[in-house]
């Protein structure tokens, strides 16, 4: 039964290696590629529902007992994430058979696309530091490849800040993990729990803690660590950006909530303090960057930094309620932020631009793109009753009640500034007159570059919808987190 946790690492990883061997055949690869991404999306609801219905599920590979062998761990957060991944990698492939060139297909896009959903779904799974690092090399590898696909002067320039930058961090994780085995003679996160709670969190362990703070938070993309991204995530055709933007930075906000939640709870008054003021600075620069923007990838690059704050806003203010909104809305952001690069990449391929001042006027003659488009849109910005609204609200009721009104003041401006920066983006790109005569876009067929994406914008209004039944489950699943014991008596066998 344990087993089960494998499927969501194993599957990808075999159809990476398997479909390296029919690079010259694309519709095989595409076949192949549609039928393995739904067959992950099935045992990734397979699983959530396993570890609902019989709590934390644990696997030793090899039969070496935790702590000294691997160990992958499923509880409710790491297979929420699973589910999420999957659902954004099916809505990523259907677009990409869209949009993507046979000739950039026949460049190992599956096989590497295969490769960083393993590396993804891994991360989120693995039950030690090693292990992560691991993953995190392998998510990372795959995405170096697949962020300079199609070879364009600008992909290579960007994509070589982003290697070095990521280079630089897998080196100070290997720092961080050599100092936290040093200090505790392991690297399994339940036993490092133990073994800081007997230790005592000061010091040294809290030099560790803010080390991979800093590691976590590069791959986070939290402030001042946050300036490769844009960049970076602006050229990689559409396909590939939705998948890089609703899922590479929820890796290491993972990491950080799930380090956080485990294993640095003793000193939260250094520790969450530190997170939150990050929280707030990584929210205000990151949309003072979107609202200067008039290129519509841009400006989604620029909310993904400005919306990861308001996760770590959540385990800032440390409460049941706040971490019930940040997991909320980790849920409603790789949902809708994933779509909306998806309508990026849609009017791309009907305008042949990014650029807002080049484009107009297409509610006129693509109005269901454009009111989609919108309902993403005020959902992102929090406008009630769509997911981003029902995330928001515990965030800020939390930070109320515990009287931290600067990050509630700071986080209602960033909404209102997001709100605003969307509003840009409908006004400039489907209000107005056309830009564009029939004959421009007659060729480009609608409905197939919207049927990926429709999926993404039903889940944002049903979690807006039924908010309460979502909200109850990220209020588990919070519950669970902020009790490390569960997470420890499961992999320890205590």
């Amino acid at each position: 039964m344990n087993n089960i946790i494998l499927l969501p690492v194993l599957i990808p990883f075999i159809a990476g290696a398997v479909l390296i061997l029919f690079k010259n055949h694309t519709a095989a690869q595409r076949i192949a590629s549609a039928a393995v991404v739904l067959l992950m999306l099935a045992s990734s609801i397979f699983l959530i529902v396993s570890v609902y219905q019989n709590g934390v599920l644990t696997v030793e590979l090899g039969n070496w007992s935790a702590p000294f062998g691997i160990v992958l761990v499923a509880d409710l957060f790491a297979t929420l994430m699973v589910l999420l991944s999957s659902i954004v990698g099916v809505a990523c492939l259907f677009f990409s058979f869209q949009t993507l060139s046979k000739e950039r297909e026949k460049f190992f896009f599956y096989p590497f696309y295969f490769f960083l959903l393993t590396g993804v779904n891994g991360a989120f799974l693995t039950g030690d530091l090693f292990n992560l690092f691991v993953f995190f090399e392998v998510m990372l590898i795959s995405s170096y490849v697949l962020i300079v696909f199609g070879g364009t002067k600008y992909q290579l320039r960007e994509s070589y800040k982003y290697v070095v930058i990521n280079i630089f961090a897998s080196g100070l994780f290997l720092i961080a993990i050599a100092f936290i085995y040093g200090l505790t003679g392991t690297l399994n996160m339940a036993h490092i729990a133990v073994q800081i709670e007997q230790l005592e969190q000061q010091g040294v362990i809290n030099a560790a803690a803010i080390l991979l703070l800093i590691v976590f938070g590069m791959k986070g993309a939290l402030f001042p660590l946050y300036f490769w991204l844009p960049k970076s995530y602006y050229g990689p055709p559409a396909a590939i950006a939705a998948l890089f933007g609703g899922l590479l930075t929820k890796v290491g906000i993972y990491a950080i909530i799930r380090t956080f939640t485990l294993i640095f709870v003793h000193d939260i008054g250094f520790t969450h303090n530190i997170i939150l003021a990050l929280a707030g600075l990584t929210m205000f620069f990151g949309v003072l960057g979107a609202v200067s923007q008039f290129d519509f990838k841009r400006i989604l690059s620029y909310h993904i930094i400005s919306q990861v704050g308001y996760m770590v806003m959540g385990l800032g203010l440390f409460t049941p309620l706040a971490l019930a909104g940040a997991i909320y809305y980790i849920a409603h952001h790789i949902i809708v932020k994933s779509a909306l690069f998806l309508f990026a990449g849609a009017t791309q391929k009907i305008t042949g631009t990014t650029d807002l001042k080049k484009m107009s006027g297409l509610l006129s003659t693509h109005p269901a793109l454009a009111w989609l488009f919108f309902i993403s849109a005020i959902s992102l910005a929090g406008i009630p009753p769509l997911s981003g609204f029902f995330s928001k609200f515990p965030l800020i009721l939390s930070g109320i009640e515990q009287g931290r009104y600067v990050i509630v003041a700071v986080s209602l401006l960033v909404g209102l500034l997001t709100l605003f920066s969307m509003m840009k983006i409908f006004i400039y790109v489907f209000w107005g007159g056309a830009s564009m005569e029939k004959e421009d876009y007659k060729h480009v067929k609608l409905m197939p570059l919207l049927l990926p994406i429709v999926p993404l914008v039903a889940l944002t209004i049903g979690l807006g919808l039924f908010a309460e039944p979502i909200f109850v489950f990220s209020e588990t699943v919070a519950d669970e987190i902020l009790e490390p014991s569960i997470y420890i008596d499961a992999v320890l066998g205590e």
